[in-house]
């Protein structure tokens, strides 16, 4: 891409990683607020984890329409829309925790329209630094270290300021998130100059033939990433809604404390994405490397989360060491997406990306809510099972010099 197509600016990058930062609280600053809620509304725990579950379902089911939307029209027409929709969630989920006597229905439907905002908001991130450095892989994959590092990042947040907004009104994070969406809103306006594409897009039945020509080719790699996706997510959110349950019943830990008890693993998690993003450099064999060791380090520590449940420093030197496993991998996943997918499929495809890591974000405080009373052991060692279940799969089917062979016939 000509330099004079799109200059980069450090506000555009700044606006760029506001996306992830704020979708990620929207969803993870309410996890400290649970147990709270559940008091103050009157619903039992796995009640309160459907307004985490809400919220990722809208996700999972429209993400790929907005990558689609995105391919076709732009990235910057579908991101705008989508943040004021968040908007609006957190604004229905505010109002209705403040004015009425049983808000609990209203705020699962303001939870499904942020859960909207969020399918067409944050995957749209991932194909556009994609379009903004095209052709130079280290950026790329160092701008989506970035990226990453801004989503962990909020989940480090998310507790320490959910706790102190709940500690002054129980409902406040849900105008915050609407708040905050408002302010990422006039970034992107003002300082996102998307490249401009001379490309005729592609009609939808082209695109459809070309997707599925992809996903035909590619799609033993695509489905490994994607089932990493799920299951990372899915036991980083269930590990998370357990954290939160666990520090307050049985170590008698609340409020803001709680909030940054909560925060050491994922300031772990965001630390190790960041060096992890800044390592890659678009370099597959890199990647891979970081992918396997990350698996292993994540499928050995979490099976011993449940037992040490009790003994809260143990606790958290497990939970963080899952944590730094997870933050080094999300980028890698990130970034074998994004480089070796074309530019006409790069949103669609990300987004089914996105799509199936919001699966887990949805199944882990459900799943972890029914079984954390008498099978929470069991729970976790199935977790470490399924990590080297799928360390296999990455072995069998990423294979570096394939993709990169493919990457150059293309």
């Amino acid at each position: 891409m000509d330099q004079e197509k799109v200059n980069v600016s450090v506000w555009c990058i700044v606006s760029l990683t506001s996306i992830p930062l704020i979708m990620t609280l929207g969803n993870s600053m309410l996890i400290p607020v649970l147990p709270i809620l559940e008091d103050k509304v009157g619903i039992t725990s796995f009640q309160s984890s459907m307004i985490i579950t809400s919220y990722s379902v809208a996700a999972i089911f429209l993400i790929p329409v907005a990558g689609y939307l995105s391919d076709r029209f732009g990235r910057k027409i579908v991101i705008l829309p989508s943040l004021i929709l968040a908007l609006i969630g957190g604004l229905i989920a505010g109002f209705a925790s403040w004015k009425m006597d049983d808000p609990y229905a209203i705020i699962i439907v303001g939870r499904i329209i942020q859960g909207i905002g969020a399918a067409g908001a944050m995957p749209i991130v991932l194909p556009l630094v994609g379009d903004l450095y095209q052709d130079d892989d280290e950026k790329i994959s160092s701008t989506l270290g970035i990226i990453e590092t801004s989503n962990t990042f909020g989940k480090v947040l998310s507790p320490i300021l959910g706790s102190i907004f709940a500690a002054f009104l129980w409902f406040l994070p849900f105008f915050s998130i609407s708040a905050l969406s408002l302010i990422s809103i006039i970034l992107i306006f003002f300082f996102v100059k998307a490249p401009k594409d001379d490309d005729e897009p592609l009609k939808f039945k082209e695109f459809l033939c070309n997707t599925k020509k992809v996903f035909k080719e590619e799609g033993k790699w695509l489905y490994t990433v994607f089932l990493n996706g799920v299951l990372v997510m899915l036991i980083l959110f269930s590990m998370l809604f357990f954290l939160s349950e666990n520090l307050e019943k049985v170590h008698d830990i609340k409020g803001i404390k709680k909030g940054f008890v909560l925060a050491i693993p994922l300031l772990l998690l965001c630390i190790a994405s960041y060096i992890s993003g800044r390592k890659i450099k678009g370099n597959l064999g890199r990647i891979k490397k970081i992918i396997i060791v990350s698996l292993i380090a994540m499928s050995v520590s979490i099976v011993f989360v449940g037992f040490t449940s009790k003994k809260l420093i143990l606790l958290l030197v497990v939970t963080s060491i899952v944590g730094i496993a997870i933050g080094a991998l999300l980028p890698a996943l990130d970034t074998i997406i994004t480089d070796n997918i074309r530019k006409e499929l790069r949103g669609t495809v990300s987004s089914f990306y996105s799509s199936a890591r919001f699966i887990g974000v949805a199944a882990g405080p459900p799943i972890m809510s029914l079984v954390m009373k008498n099978y929470l052991n069991a729970s976790y060692i199935t977790a470490g099972v399924l990590g080297f279940i799928l360390l296999f799969v990455v072995l069998k089917f990423i294979k570096v010099e394939d993709i990169e062979n493919k990457n150059e016939m293309a």
